[in-house]
């Protein structure tokens, strides 16, 4: 009797579960919003900030999504997320002028050299952070978010709403980061 050809097996989904560190409704926020967007062309590391934290703790994830790698770097958030300077955010604001950090999903945008050095652009892609271009968020370091600042004032310092990072810490979030990749902000319990 004649042999059937094989049938191709369909590959299995994927399953994503929240890597080390990541709060997992967060992470899942941060996958749906990678997922609902297939136009993103490079989808091997992901970026997910959660502003749940303190300015004190390592709060911004870059994941290796085939390998569930995470590394985890200390961010600035915008002085108007945080008008007492609690080393808190407390809100966030889409607004022209608010020097606040935005929620939602962003990706990353071509570098250049600004006021803080070799600066990355970011594009917001939802209602909540879509003036990120016109308000100028980029990834950046800056003085206020070294190590030391910690040390000595218990926080970091307020950016005006970008993505602020130690030197060192800003290099590897770039060369992660990338070439339109994927960042993701929120603040959840």
């Amino acid at each position: 009797a004649p042999v059937a050809p094989a049938q191709p097996v369909p590959a299995a989904p994927v399953s994503y579960t929240a890597p080390g560190g990541i709060n997992p409704a967060l992470f899942s926020k941060a996958k749906a919003a990678l997922d609902s967007r297939g136009w993103i062309r490079h989808r091997d590391f992901i970026g997910v900030a959660h502003f749940a934290h303190g300015s004190t703790d390592p709060r911004f994830h870059v994941v290796h999504l085939p390998s569930g790698h995470v590394e985890t770097f200390r961010v600035a958030h915008g002085s108007g997320s945080d008008r007492g300077h609690t080393g808190f955010l407390d809100h966030f604001s889409n607004v022209h002028g608010s020097e606040a950090t935005s929620q939602g999903a962003y990706t990353t945008s071509e570098t250049y050299h600004g006021k803080y050095g070799l600066s990355m652009k970011v594009r917001g892609l939802d209602w909540t952070n879509n003036n990120a271009e016109a308000r100028a968020i980029v990834i950046h370091n800056a003085w206020y978010a070294e190590p030391e600042m910690v040390d000595i004032h218990g926080k970091l310092g307020r950016s005006q709403g970008c993505f602020a990072f130690s030197r060192k810490d800003q290099w590897n979030v770039m060369q992660r980061l990338g070439d339109g990749r994927l960042i993701f902000a929120d603040k959840l319990a």
